[in-house]
């Protein structure tokens, strides 16, 4: 994703937009498990990224580049802090 980030000024609005999809899809991967693994606070604050994303996708790829950037790199930034705390993926997300 990092190499994404690079080139989204290179990028059309159409692979931008499909960018931040895939990035807020990530986002909402890493609130379940932190759901999952009892970080509420962490899985809300994932979750409600995500959804600002998906939510404003189509603005962020067609306005300014340097606040998609900014956007990008706090989603990737949040996902890799999850990820360098839980290196491995859990393996069931069944609450009961």
């Amino acid at each position: 994703m990092e190499e994404k980030i690079k080139i989204i000024k290179d990028l059309s609005v159409e692979e931008r937009e499909d960018v931040f999809v895939d990035i807020a899809r990530m986002l909402e991967g890493t609130a379940r498990e932190a759901f999952v693994e009892g970080n509420r606070h962490f899985a809300a604050l994932s979750a409600n990224m995500a959804q600002a994303i998906f939510v404003s996708a189509d603005e962020l790829a067609r306005d300014d580049v340097q606040n998609a950037e900014h956007v990008l790199e706090q989603a990737t930034a949040m996902i890799a802090q999850f990820k360098a705390l839980h290196p491995y993926s859990v393996v069931s997300t069944a609450v009961h």
